[in-house]
């Protein structure tokens, strides 16, 4: 009988510890666990970084911190350009990483074929981790059919470039942050002229505001969450449509350009924080926009939306057949989630920290006076207020619909409103094929 309780006994202990080391990823010492990643070398958002791994290499070492049962491994020298179809490869052969970086046109191609793992699971189950502590937009990016799979590692949002050096000689204000269409008009109107007496007009109000951007500060979204349809015939944008066409006019015909921008000749043109960041400090912003000062402002409010900007996001995922949840887990919270490696972004990167306590903190705004002199204010009142841009399949063939619709429109003569509901009809009926 003693000898039955204790095989008992001794069976339930195996039991308990085994459950313990798959739960906890218990590692017995001498046989370290190693956790892959995806990551690439260069920027995310096209500007020049020579800082590729820095970060990464600071979480690693942070993660491994006071064990020397885990190890974290990546494979250097993709290039950015590349890493997407890298990654897919890695799928296709049944080696992809446990955790990886993951764009948001990649996102839900990936969601919607089962690579990425579910995260609700962690999400609710870790007492550490708050998901309000994010940016709404930034936050929702990683979220497909209402299942969270990613993770914000770090965002971008669009703001209004301008130059700081003709308002000043039109004895023009600045905008201020709460700035509307009509403000963005009338001051587009204002600079628009010959300034050297040769009839000509030389002097432009905006290069690349588009659609897209009307669009978004009017509050209204073009596509359908899943992007099988669009929206042409919304009030809003019909009212966005007819505002681009108002600030085209300004122009007679010319094509503003952001070359016409980078020499000093244009007012306004939007750009990503991440340009700003990358071109703004000294000897960087010589090279690019020498002969003007240039700052940056929120995105004009549309009648009937606010001063709201699109924000693009890079994602961290976790492989959905990764042998090793529980240690990517805590790999990627160290990545998306840990203050010290988040305020990095400041210092290595050129985007900005999807976490509302680190953006907001003073180090950031220190680092950001110091580098770039960016009202962190600014910034954080931008990300607050974004929209995530649509990242569902075939999102750039849809966008480029959209684009050839609104050229047509702008460019003839026809009712704006009636255009917009033919053309709503045979891009509905291109994007349900």
């Amino acid at each position: 009988m003693k000898n039955r309780t204790r095989i008992f006994v001794a069976a339930a202990i195996v039991l308990v510890a085994a459950a313990a080391a798959l739960y906890f990823d218990i590692i017995p010492v001498g046989n370290p666990t190693t956790v892959t990643m995806g990551a690439f070398a260069g920027s995310y958002w096209g500007v020049p970084n020579g800082n590729s791994y820095k970060i990464v290499d600071d979480a690693i070492e942070k993660f491994k911190a006071g064990s020397s049962a885990i190890n974290v491994e990546y494979e250097s020298g993709i290039v950015y350009d590349d890493y997407s179809e890298w990654l897919a490869e890695r799928f296709i052969e049944g080696n992809a990483p446990d955790v990886f970086f993951v764009s948001g046109s990649d996102f839900n191609k990936l969601a919607s074929k089962g690579a990425l793992k579910d995260l609700s699971g962690f999400i609710e189950g870790d007492a550490d981790f708050d998901e309000n502590a994010y940016y709404p937009s930034a936050y929702s990016c990683g979220s497909f059919n209402g299942t969270q799979y990613a993770l914000p590692f770090e965002s971008a949002v669009y703001l209004m470039f301008v130059n700081k050096t003709m308002l000043a000689n039109e004895g023009i204000a600045q905008p201020a942050s709460d700035w509307t269409w009509d403000d963005f008009y009338n001051i587009c109107k204002s600079v628009t002229r010959d300034t050297d007496g040769d009839s000509k007009t030389d002097q432009y109000g905006v290069s690349g505001y588009t659609w897209d951007e009307a669009v978004t500060s009017n509050g209204a979204d073009i596509f359908s969450e899943d992007g099988k349809s669009c929206r042409l015939s919304d009030e809003r944008v019909v009212e966005a449509v007819e505002f681009i066409e108002q600030l085209e006019q300004l122009n007679e015909g010319y094509n503003v350009t952001s070359d016409s921008f980078d020499v000093g000749n244009v007012a306004f043109q939007p750009l990503m924080f991440s340009e700003y960041r990358a071109y703004k400090p000294y000897p960087l912003r010589v090279k690019k926009y020498s002969d003007f000062e240039w700052d940056c402002v929120t995105m004009p409010a549309g009648p009937s939306g606010g001063n709201i900007s699109s924000m693009d996001t890079l994602l961290i995922a976790m492989n959905a057949n990764t042998k090793n949840e529980r240690l990517a887990w805590d790999f990627m919270k160290t990545l998306v989630y840990d203050e010290d490696i988040q305020t990095e972004l400041f210092l290595y990167s050129e985007g900005a920290s999807p976490l509302r306590r680190v953006t907001q903190s003073e180090k950031a705004a220190e680092i950001l006076r110091n580098d770039n002199d960016v009202d962190v204010s600014l910034l954080d009142t931008a990300m607050e207020n974004a929209k995530d841009i649509p990242s569902f399949a075939g999102y750039s063939e849809a966008r480029e619909l959209v684009d050839t619709a609104v050229r047509d429109i702008t460019d003839g003569n026809s009712n704006i409103k009636m255009s917009l509901i033919k053309w709503q009809r045979d891009i509905n009926l291109r994007l349900g094929q």
